[in-house]
């Protein structure tokens, strides 16, 4: 399945929690993995707090100030902090399934990050049957 996110600025932190949600409750699937991958150079996945508002921008904030903007950058297209930043964040996350719900502790949510937007972007879900041992 691919889930589309449109973003609405250079850099930020959409919460697709409940779409993830949605899409393992509509796959029948009762326990397993939900692996999501995002495939874009300048884009990343990533499960933090999802209570606060102001854990997205504190993220976001502190990769701007490891990552600035502007540097001695060689990549032609002028969006090196953008590929740093998804390095850095990553491409996927897997995620437990358990009686068709996302295994999340009290305060997570999963972000798809932007950081070169505005832009369409996708992210790809596997949901994965399986009965793993612990």
């Amino acid at each position: 399945m691919i889930l589309k996110v449109k973003t609405q600025a250079k850099t930020e932190l959409i919460d697709i929690t409940s779409k993830i949600g949605q899409l393992v409750q509509q796959s029948g699937i009762d326990k397993g993995i939900c692996m999501l991958y995002v495939p874009h150079t300048t884009a990343a996945v990533t499960i933090n707090e999802s209570a606060d508002p102001s854990v997205k921008s504190d993220i976001l904030m502190i990769l701007n100030q490891v990552v600035p903007w502007e540097a001695n950058y060689r990549h032609m297209e002028g969006n090196s902090p953008a590929h740093v930043k998804s390095t850095l964040v990553g491409a996927s996350e897997l995620v437990a399934i358990e009686n068709r719900s996302l295994v999340l502790g009290a305060w997570q949510g999963i972000f798809f990050c932007e950081f070169d937007g505005p832009r369409t972007r996708k992210v790809h879900v596997r949901i994965l049957e399986g009965n793993f041992k612990e």
